[in-house]
């Protein structure tokens, strides 16, 4: 007989379709790999015994030559009889009429079970419900079923969570606004239900001003699936840092590094600024340690209102000579006790 599916899923050879889904929901809540961080390896290698098991004895097809065959007849393809409790088979191209098991990837029976989107891995934008890289079954998708006596929720479509992205941009993108393209990978439903890859560009309009943690939301372009309404995909600002200026708000801030003498006497600032310009800051005070000098409007767009701006704020690192000889201290103290 092999794996025994109705001790892994804890029920009798005469369990009806009921049995199965109660049995199927307790367990698979219980060891799914997202709900077993401390003990995941174990805990997926169960879930996936779990998952075939339920997928096997759910299908009056895979059940019946499960039962007469066990498992070694059900995945080696065994020669069928004329009957065999109403399975079906299929004409094998080399051989005789065998019945074809493919094993179901676990995420997406209990996906389809659940109503939710499946899992798993899958890097950047490929598969666009398995996210960028992450599971998608997280913490509240497990508390909204109570745990292990959970019940699935109502039948009917139901929303994938979202998948979410970071968008990295620099400083002069957020400041003069402009487009991205990203290209991503997903599946969709053909006329005769088969799903089909496909790839789309998408057009980000970023504008001026923007933030860290501005989101951008494209409805429903993750994968479709049975019974599921896809995920929308979110793209994330996020800042790249910048050589010169740091962002503080709508202030931009920058370090000059001066010396004493600069300090004492006055300074000019060259900068460039996040357009292109030469701004051009004399500074006619004295510079002490704590001293910062505003412009304003040279900092980032208001993003509620582009045409105004916040402020440059420039700081100093005032450069201390390692020593003096006497003439330079003499000279000094005659000239600051003047």
């Amino acid at each position: 007989m092999g794996v025994d599916y109705y001790k892994i899923l804890q029920v009798d050879k005469n369990a009806k379709d009921d049995d199965l889904k109660k049995a199927y929901r307790k367990l698979a809540m219980k060891w799914h790999p997202d709900k077993n961080p401390n003990n995941k390896k174990d805990a997926e290698a169960k879930f996936k015994q779990i998952s075939e098991a339920y997928d096997v004895l759910s299908d009056p097809q895979k059940r019946a030559v499960y039962d007469q065959y066990g498992e070694e007849g059900l995945k080696g393809g065994v020669p069928p009889p004329e009957t065999a409790g109403g399975a079906t088979f299929f004409q094998s191209g080399d051989g005789p009429n065998v019945f074809r098991f493919n094993p179901r990837n676990a995420d997406d029976i209990f996906a389809e079970f659940f109503g939710f989107s499946s899992g798993g891995g899958g890097g950047g934008m490929r598969g666009a419900t398995r996210g960028f890289g992450g599971s998608m079954f997280g913490d509240d998708i497990f508390s909204s079923f109570g745990g292990g006596d959970a019940r699935p929720m109502s039948p009917g479509p139901r929303k994938a969570p979202p998948i979410e992205q970071k968008l990295p941009c620099t400083l002069e993108e957020l400041y003069k606004g402009g487009t991205k393209k990203m290209k991503i990978s997903r599946e969709i439903y053909d006329a005769s239900g088969k799903t089909l890859p496909v790839e789309e560009i998408l057009t980000i309009d970023i504008k001026r001003g923007w933030k860290k943690g501005t989101k951008i939301t494209f409805p429903e372009k993750g994968n479709e699936q049975p019974n599921v309404i896809p995920s929308d995909l979110v793209f994330i600002i996020d800042e790249k840092p910048h050589r010169v200026f740091t962002r503080d708000g709508n202030d931009l801030v920058v370090t000059q590094r001066v010396s004493l003498a600069e300090a004492l006497t006055g300074y000019t600032l060259h900068l460039t600024t996040l357009d292109g310009r030469t701004l051009t800051v004399p500074i006619n005070t004295v510079i002490h340690p704590d001293y910062e000098e505003v412009v304003p409007g040279e900092g980032m767009p208001l993003p509620k209102d582009p045409s105004k701006k916040g402020n440059l704020r420039i700081k100093f690192n005032i450069k201390f000579p390692t020593r003096l000889t006497p003439d330079q201290k003499s000279g000094i103290k005659k000239l600051l006790s003047a």
